[in-house]
């Protein structure tokens, strides 16, 4: 239940910081992504390699992103 709660609050983070832009025009562009995979991505791909050593599986849940960190969550097993 912990590692849930924990979930919640880093999404929760992540969407303070999208919601707390401005929004009026200042003349400055800011970007927040460029290039590269982003961090839901990178921990779909490592839970993905850890449970199922499979690199065709670590790269289908990469593209998935947080939806299969999410399912990760949720179903797994309890140790």
């Amino acid at each position: 239940m912990d590692k849930i709660k924990l979930t919640l609050v880093i999404l929760l983070l992540f969407s303070i910081e999208c919601f707390s832009q401005q929004t009026g025009s200042t003349g400055i562009t800011q970007t927040a992504v460029n290039n590269g995979i982003g961090i839901g991505s990178a921990i779909a791909i490592v839970v993905s390699w850890d449970r199922n050593k499979s690199i065709l599986y670590a790269l289908l849940h990469g593209i998935l992103g947080w939806l299969y960190v999410i399912y990760f969550v949720i179903v797994r097993e309890k140790e």
